[in-house]
């Protein structure tokens, strides 16, 4: 167990647990008042995605007994909903496949999720039905449930996206470094500059999208005719772990060599270990370090700089 763990946050996954588990009534003795049990239905729902699959693959994606899952498929075999065939290279082993009788027993468990999970988000508003396919989407990320993330890509700003940079950055250094808002103001400062004084032809932003949600963002704006600067790099925690950040600054680079800068330079702090990282692996140096204080907390100001020659 981890020992950053605190007793509180440990009873409030258990009472999540609690809550949603009676939620959704996988307690109860049967599915859906269907004969079958959370895990069985579970194996058909797999038997029903996946073409001519073992029950080792079964097995091993479920995480169920080998011993509880062989009683379930005889149990399946025998009520006719599966069939079985008999591996050409191993014949120990068996693909197995749903029966038009087996599809008709998904099909009806199918239906019966489907009409208790909308009768669950009916009583939500709009609003409140995506913060909450968020939030699971987020528990799934962090809890690295076995789905595969989709790509993110990167592409220019649409109507709102500016506002999402303000508000990402302010809520994001608020909560994980302790910045108030003097941060989001200067943050709203930039952003705003940059849309008054845009330079169609040597400055940029993106923003990483993954699923049409903006989940990052950087700037590359004019400091000189020789000089670019990069800024407001950020990384939403939904999309951290894809190396969007390094796609972001790379896409600062050549654009920067595309529209004749010969340097790049940027402001970050001390503490920004992971950007710090980025800027260092994409060729950055460190040039200059200087404590302040500002936004609230005591910090080691640094600029970094990249040649382009």
């Amino acid at each position: 167990m981890s020992l950053s763990c605190s007793d509180g946050e440990i009873a409030a996954v258990r009472a999540f647990n609690r809550a949603y588990t009676k939620k959704l009534g996988v307690l109860e003795e049967h599915m859906h008042k269907s004969p079958y049990s959370l895990s069985e239905a579970r194996v058909i729902y797999e038997l029903a995605h996946r073409d001519d699959v073992t029950a080792k693959e079964i097995g091993g994606q479920l995480g169920l007994d080998p011993g509880y899952l062989s009683r379930i498929m005889q149990n399946f075999e025998e009520t006719g909903l599966i069939s079985r065939k008999a591996l050409a290279s191993d014949r120990r082993h068996y693909r197995l496949s749903l029966t038009a009788k087996g599809r008709q027993a998904f099909a009806k468990l199918d239906h019966a999720s489907q009409d208790q999970v909308a009768a669950m988000l009916a009583g939500l508003s709009a609003a409140d039905r995506a913060r909450l396919t968020e939030a699971m989407a987020t528990i799934e990320r962090l809890l690295d449930l076995g789905h595969a993330p989709t790509p993110a890509i990167l592409r220019d700003p649409r109507p709102g996206d500016m506002g999402y940079v303000v508000q990402s950055h302010g809520s994001l250094y608020a909560s994980e470094y302790g910045f108030d808002a003097t941060f989001e103001a200067l943050v709203a400062e930039i952003v705003a500059k940059y849309i008054t004084s845009f330079d169609a032809a040597r400055e940029r932003c993106w923003i990483a999208d993954i699923d049409g949600r903006a989940v990052g963002s950087v700037f590359l704006v004019r400091h000189n005719d020789e000089v670019a600067k990069l800024r407001l790099l950020l990384v939403d925690p939904l999309g951290r772990g894809q190396g969007i950040g390094q796609r972001l600054v790379a896409e600062c680079i050549a654009f920067a060599r595309a529209r004749g800068y010969r340097r790049i330079t940027l402001w970050t702090q001390s503490i920004l270990l992971a950007a710090r990282k980025i800027y260092q692996d994409a060729g950055f140096k460190l040039v200059a370090s200087e404590p302040h204080r500002s936004f609230g907390q005591s910090l080691i100001g640094e600029t970094w700089e990249r040649e382009l020659a």
